[in-house]
């Protein structure tokens, strides 16, 4: 954790100039809150610094197993993914990269290519375990194989749009997603998976040592490099850990955000134009209403705090 923490701070200030460099400015959506607009030309794709940091530390206390191999892969490749998203957006100069179906095809391939290396690697296993009561069969034969790639995409992919989500102010999701990740530290090392738990420490130390770039006033921004590569390694964790569904109290605050967007569009669509919130996601209204960034953020990071404190909680209960 110290290790990737040093690595990150030391990488930030070399990379940051480098992206204004190559004029890798976020483009700031029209409709997002008017005083967003001077965050516009902030760089973006800092998601290689904390990424970076990440896998310095790896390098030199991480052991190469297929756990390690399975969190490469889905952590760098949703990393790839959201540097294509903010490559397009970077040369057209828009807030739209990839479409949502590019998105999602990549997503399925990707998803595909998990559920392989769990087979290859003897990880496979059509179980879901629920707290409190045990493993529990997806379906009966090859037909639970089946069901379970269909459950393994639904993880990969709304985890990583529920965290894509919770990024949009400054320290926001680098915060909240470093107490996720060090709750998963803990609860891998109680369930004896070193080097899960080395993966989640790494994380959660180059994602402090972003903090101190992408903090407010945030002279960089992680971009979907970095966010769905956070929601990559995420669902990653919870498969390997078989916590999928402790995932969702664990990463409370990004369920709450996504909840957010999909009742303000089921009101808006059922009251014919009115709104439940000023803003969606959760983030914006509270920043219409009037709460200041710093005081959004510092709410959020406790809120996400609290939901991992009450997920390690069940989790203890639960054995």
């Amino acid at each position: 954790m110290a290790t990737s923490f040093l690595a990150t701070l030391l990488i930030g200030p070399a990379a940051i100039p480098l992206l204004r460099w190559l004029k890798a400015g976020q483009s700031i959506r029209e409709e997002g809150p008017r005083w967003h607009a001077k965050k516009s030309g902030t760089p973006t794709m800092g998601g290689l610094i904390f990424l970076g940091g990440a896998l310095f530390a790896l390098a030199f206390f991480g052991h190469w197993t297929p756990e390690t191999a399975f969190l490469l892969v889905a952590t760098l490749g949703y990393a790839a993914i959201g540097f294509a998203d903010d490559f397009l957006k970077v040369v057209y100069r828009r807030n739209l990269g990839l479409t949502a179906r590019d998105k999602f095809l990549a997503q399925l391939a990707l998803a595909f290519a998990l559920f392989l290396l769990l087979a290859a690697t003897g990880r496979l296993d059509p179980r879901v375990f629920v707290p409190f009561v045990g493993d529990v069969a997806l379906g009966p034969g090859p037909i639970a194989y089946v069901l379970y790639f269909a459950f393994l995409l639904l993880v990969f992919v709304a985890t990583t749009n529920a965290v894509n989500i919770t990024d949009g102010l400054d320290g926001l999701l680098a915060g909240s997603a470093a107490i996720a990740f060090g709750a998963y530290a803990i609860l891998a090392l109680g369930r004896g998976h070193f080097e899960e738990a080395l993966f989640a420490a790494a994380l959660v130390g180059a994602l402090v040592g972003f903090l101190f770039f992408n903090a407010h006033p945030a002279r960089v921004f992680m971009g979907d490099t970095g966010s769905l590569a956070l929601g990559g390694a995420l669902a990653g964790l919870a498969v390997l850990t078989r916590t999928e569904l402790l995932l969702v109290l664990l990463g409370g605050l990004f369920v709450v955000e996504t909840l957010s967007v999909i009742l303000q569009v089921i009101y808006f669509k059922r009251t014919g134009g009115k709104r439940l919130l000023r803003m969606s996601p959760l983030h914006h209204h509270f920043e219409l209403v009037g709460w200041s960034e710093w005081r959004i953020v510092a709410t959020f990071w406790a809120f996400e705090a609290l939901c991992a404190a009450c997920a390690l909680t069940v989790e203890v209960l639960a054995r």
